[in-house]
């Protein structure tokens, strides 16, 4: 279930991705909560870092697992403005992350039901709870934006 909690944690996503389109990065902002705390950020940073892995939700998830000191992810929601990837997705569940909320949908890439379905995947040990659509339209179009304006 989506809750005005979702919009408000989704809204500083949508500010870290503003922050990478400043970078030149592909604009995608994620953010880690624990009990309604956030206990990590991150924006898309491949390019700045010389790092593939640097996507939004790996950056969060690397900060949050910093700050809780323990890999294990428990309890807490990812909020990515994006849908995320497979490789995205692989970090989540390895890390045992039990609810993912995101804005827009990704069809060229995304594993939470647009490409792929990682999280329902009933063959994998951890299952996720997995909500798309929250602040879509504006997650949508600054995506849409970034790129017309590289065309």
């Amino acid at each position: 279930m989506n809750s005005s909690r979702d919009v408000d944690f989704m809204r500083r996503a949508l500010e870290l991705a503003r922050r990478a389109a400043l970078a030149d990065e592909v604009p995608i902002g994620a953010v880690l909560v624990l009990d309604k705390e956030i206990v990590g950020e991150g924006w898309n940073r491949p390019i700045d870092t010389h790092d593939p892995t640097a996507h939004a939700e790996v950056v969060a998830l690397r900060a949050g697992a910093q700050q809780l000191r323990n890999y294990r992810l428990e309890n807490t929601t990812l909020y990515a403005t994006l849908e995320p990837c497979a490789m995205c997705m692989g970090a989540v569940l390895n890390a045992r992350v039990p609810r993912v909320v995101f804005g827009a949908w990704d069809q060229k890439a995304g594993a939470c039901g647009s490409v792929i379905d990682l999280p329902r995947e009933r063959r994998l040990t951890h299952h996720i709870d997995v909500f798309g659509g929250v602040c879509s339209e504006e997650s949508a179009a600054l995506l849409r934006q970034f790129f017309e304006a590289r065309r």
